[in-house]
């Protein structure tokens, strides 16, 4: 009877945890959205902008919604750093994508890397929100512009969202969550990896 009671209590009360990555090529604002993520979820904890220095390897952050319980890994950006991207891939339910949308000449790099990103075979099915970042600075273009701009053929075979998002002043970052726990919640990649943890946690 114990364990009835005790299953329901951890059906009804226990969050789920998902890890999320959040890629990108280097300036892109990836440590800066992290810490607008705890700014906006942790009550101020965040680093303000001003404070925020390049990633070298990873940081990693942890902040609950109504939902869920989400675990980020924002991984450095650099040329050097990108081969350490594939070390996270196979335990990873989602991924963040930031795109600098302010400065033009980083979109084939941004591009090039995404797509490599987004073909590698354990992130299939992971749901993909790309953000169009510092929608606070002037000549910056929007999400739809940068969607027609990347033109990604491969995006089909994944739930996916592009979002206009400032990681300075947190504008567009509250929805674009909301969208990314509902696809983790009822995507087959979240089935697949809770079945695999309960596998490892029997041996």
């Amino acid at each position: 009877m114990f364990s009835l009671f005790y299953g329901l209590w951890k059906y009804v009360f226990t969050k789920d945890e998902f890890r999320v990555l959040i890629l990108g090529v280097d300036k892109a604002g990836k440590t800066t959205l992290l810490e607008k993520l705890k700014s906006i979820y942790l009550k101020g904890e965040g680093l303000p902008p001003d404070r925020v220095v390049p990633t070298v390897g990873l940081n990693i952050g942890r902040i609950e919604d109504a939902n869920a319980k989400l675990v980020f890994w924002d991984l450095g950006g650099q040329v050097g750093l990108r081969t350490i991207w594939e070390k996270y891939y196979e335990e990873a339910h989602a991924i963040i994508y930031v795109i600098d949308a302010a400065t033009a000449s980083s979109f084939e790099d941004a591009k090039s890397a995404l797509e490599k990103v987004i073909r590698h075979e354990h992130l299939r099915g992971a749901p993909l929100l790309i953000v169009a970042n510092k929608q606070d600075l002037p000549g910056v273009i929007n999400d739809e512009e940068l969607a027609k701009f990347l033109h990604l053929k491969e995006l089909d075979e994944r739930p996916y969202m592009f979002q206009a998002v400032s990681a300075y002043d947190g504008r567009g970052i509250k929805s674009a969550i909301d969208w990314l726990v509902e696809q983790m919640e009822k995507c087959k990649r979240t089935e697949t990896l809770r079945a695999r943890a309960g596998i490892a946690g029997q041996i």
